[in-house]
């Protein structure tokens, strides 16, 4: 038997853990699906997931919210049981929005395991930090611009 099975949510609130899934590329975990936050979930073609293949628990919520969140149990911990991930999701107060949403970080995270760098998930998240870099790297370009137009001012002033 296993550790993780013994004690089913313990090893989710504990820093140092991280899913085996993403040993070799250091993801964040995503709290909204990658694809849908991109508009483009149409697109990608995803492993399908089974109801069979899926373990859902109902739990309380933590953080803010006061006594609406302590008291409810609409945080929905959703567990593919072949690979062994685990999603949970407390993004809303609904308990079927949670369910959707963690179906869907679940599949992606899936698809991710098993085709690895073939992964649509992947290839998105690649350009997005791309594109991330490249707007960096011009927002420091126009400030040295600035900068060096500032200096070229000062001199011309003297």
């Amino acid at each position: 038997m296993n550790v993780p099975s013994l004690f089913p949510f313990m090893f989710l609130r504990t820093p140092l853990w991280r899913p085996w899934i993403l040993r070799k590329q250091q993801f964040s975990l995503l709290r909204v699906p990658l694809l849908q936050a991109a508009g483009k979930k149409n697109s990608f073609n995803l492993i399908g997931l089974t109801e069979a293949e899926l373990k859902e628990t109902f739990v309380r919520g933590d953080g803010p919210g006061g006594q609406a969140t302590n008291k409810t149990n609409n945080c929905v911990v959703l567990k593919h049981v072949p690979s062994g991930i685990v999603v949970k999701c407390h993004q809303t107060r609904s308990v079927e929005q949670n369910r959707k949403i963690a179906r869907e970080i679940l599949q992606e995270k899936v698809d991710l395991f098993y085709k690895g760098e073939d992964s649509d998930v992947f290839k998105e998240k690649k350009a997005s930090e791309k594109k991330k870099q490249e707007k960096k790297r011009r927002a420091k370009e126009n400030l040295e611009r600035k900068k060096h137009f500032k200096e070229m001012q000062q001199l011309d002033k003297k």
